[in-house]
């Protein structure tokens, strides 16, 4: 996983209750997730978020995966 696409999310307290974010704007990683979940494809987003780059919402589906990876938590084998 790339690392430096993880610089591009953001907590801010400030923005949205600080939930994850784009770069400090209003962009939720949730929001991304949603679109691509639905359906859409990086292509998509890019026209319809023109402000937004590729690497963006690459971030956003690395951090995803990021919290998906168990974390201290034993999980017990079936």
């Amino acid at each position: 996983m790339n690392i430096n696409l993880l610089d591009k999310i953001t907590i801010n307290p400030l923005i949205f209750y600080g939930k994850p974010v784009i770069r400090n704007t209003r962009y939720m990683v949730e929001s991304i997730i949603e679109y691509m979940a639905g359906g859409d494809t990086i292509d998509d987003i890019l026209i319809e978020f023109p402000d937004l780059e590729r690497d963006d919402i690459l971030a956003c589906l690395a951090f995803a995966a990021r919290t998906m990876q168990p974390k201290d938590i034993e999980i017990p084998a079936a």
